[in-house]
């Protein structure tokens, strides 16, 4: 039986300190070449010792913060991949709501085109894997698939940078109706 090291509490705060200070930088400029350790360590006022004892460099913690969004898009999509169509608005609502709650977040990440290409490719494989499941029931002239990847990253674009005023349920709603047969 193997025992799992759980972290030290302390480093799990310090962690979590400095992705809101790197991503509170960031809302204000999204710039990473402005970003520099000694900034990011003063806002989450910590010292550089500190940063450094988790991470190798700014561009180590940005890998970090991404890839927790990415496993937990991940998380919130599987419900999504072989969904029927009663549940798949309240399963889309849920992923949309947790997209909703981190949507200063997004909207930064959004400017960097490494993000915007991997939440392509993740939406591009829950529409391949739905597709692959209804594959006999299609028509031959079906959409195709980058088509209806791209519109769906248009429209959670969109929601995140101008549309934030309608709800996730709505917006759930509009993307069903979109991608009904």
């Amino acid at each position: 039986m193997s025992i799992q090291k759980q972290e030290d509490p302390r480093a799990i705060r310090s962690k979590k300190m400095f992705k809101n200070a790197v991503l509170s930088l960031l809302i204000e400029k999204p710039s990473i070449s402005q970003l520099t350790v000694q900034k990011i360590a003063d806002r989450a006022e910590l010292n550089r010792a500190t940063f450094y004892l988790h991470y190798q460099d700014i561009y180590d913690l940005l890998k970090q913060i991404t890839d927790e969004i990415f496993d937990e898009l991940s998380i919130k999509l599987r419900p999504l991949m072989k969904g029927e169509i009663i549940l798949e608005r309240e399963q889309l609502t849920v992923f949309l709501d947790y997209i909703y709650e981190n949507r200063k977040y997004f909207g930064v990440l959004f400017e960097y085109k490494s993000f915007e290409t991997n939440l392509f490719n993740l939406f591009k494989n829950l529409i391949e894997t739905r597709r692959n499941d209804k594959q006999n029931e299609l028509p031959k002239n079906y959409v195709s698939i980058d088509i209806r990847t791209a519109s769906l990253m248009g429209i959670i674009m969109w929601w995140i940078k101008d549309g934030i005023h309608f709800s996730s349920e709505y917006i759930a709603n509009q993307i069903s109706l979109m991608f009904e047969r």
